[in-house]
């Protein structure tokens, strides 16, 4: 069986694309990025480097060819392009005889009013139309999403927040790929894992971030307003703005409180707890 990555040379993807190789042998991996020389450390190994962009859809049928499992990664930028884009892979999946195509997702993407989740429902809807068999990978939030924050407290700064009350299932970035790998390898992998780890407040965050610390850290709870205020005057730049505040409304409105077994199935043991990931996070 042949497993292909997209994205590979991405921070998830090259944690992925390593999980697998761990499990099926470097021979059965192959990779498909826009520049091949940025995977010259995979080829290295016995990796299968194929080029193809998303932007260059002819590059996918290629790239895709004699693959038995597909994982589009879920790709960066503004919605319409993502979507395009994404249907691109899909279409070539399709073209290729791909036999299972799995998505990196976010959580409850059916039903969800997160302001992320549209670009994902509409993926998931056009890969579920193609009739082939899919593995949909929900990903919650990843920890290291909160580096921004926790660099800024460890600086002496209060944790920041307009999230209010609403929790999230933070794991690291890493536990997502290794379950992520093990569920492409699975025989009959379900269709849908929804990986959240156990839900916490930005207070409770906070305070395992003061116990790394080994000190007190106080919770500044915002307007979304004055979030945004914030942001810009800590030096973020203003594109970035709107999508970081559409962020913490998003949490404070529950988009993210989404509870499930999936992610320890998958790992075979608990996502590592929380305080324990802000500490590795904070001694990188």
């Amino acid at each position: 069986m042949k497993w292909l990555i997209t994205g590979a040379t991405g921070k998830l993807g090259a944690r992925i694309v390593q999980h697998l190789s761990e499990q099926v042998g470097n021979e059965q991996v192959a990779v498909s990025v826009r520049d091949v020389e940025k995977a010259a450390s995979l080829a290295a190994q016995g990796i299968d480097v194929r080029h193809g962009d998303f932007d260059q859809p002819e590059t996918l049928g290629h790239a895709f060819q004699g693959i038995d499992r597909l994982l589009i990664i879920s790709t960066d930028g503004e919605e319409a392009t993502r979507i395009r884009q994404h249907q691109a892979a899909v279409t070539a999946a399709q073209a290729a005889g791909v036999k299972l195509i799995g998505y990196t997702s976010i959580a409850n993407a059916a039903h969800s009013t997160n302001g992320l989740a549209r670009t994902h429902r509409v993926t998931e809807e056009a890969i579920q139309a193609t009739g082939i068999p899919y593995v949909f990978f929900r990903n919650n939030w990843y920890l290291e999403n909160e580096l921004g924050t926790m660099d800024a407290v460890s600086q002496g700064a209060d944790w920041l927040t307009a999230a209010g009350e609403g929790k999230v299932g933070w794991a690291l970035q890493d536990e997502y790929a290794q379950a992520i790998a093990t569920g492409l390898t699975l025989e009959h992998p379900k269709p849908i894992y929804e990986l959240s780890g156990p839900l916490h407040t930005q207070a409770e965050l906070a305070t395992a971030v003061g116990t790394v610390l080994k000190r007190s850290v106080a919770v500044d709870e915002v307007d979304g307003a004055t979030y945004g205020e914030r942001m810009q005057a800590a030096g973020l730049p203003d594109f970035l703005i709107p999508m970081l505040t559409g962020i913490q409304a998003d949490i404070a409105a529950g988009t993210l409180a989404v509870e499930s077994t999936d992610f320890k199935e998958l790992l075979g043991r608990p996502v590592t707890t929380l305080e324990e990931g802000v500490r590795l996070l904070l001694k990188r």
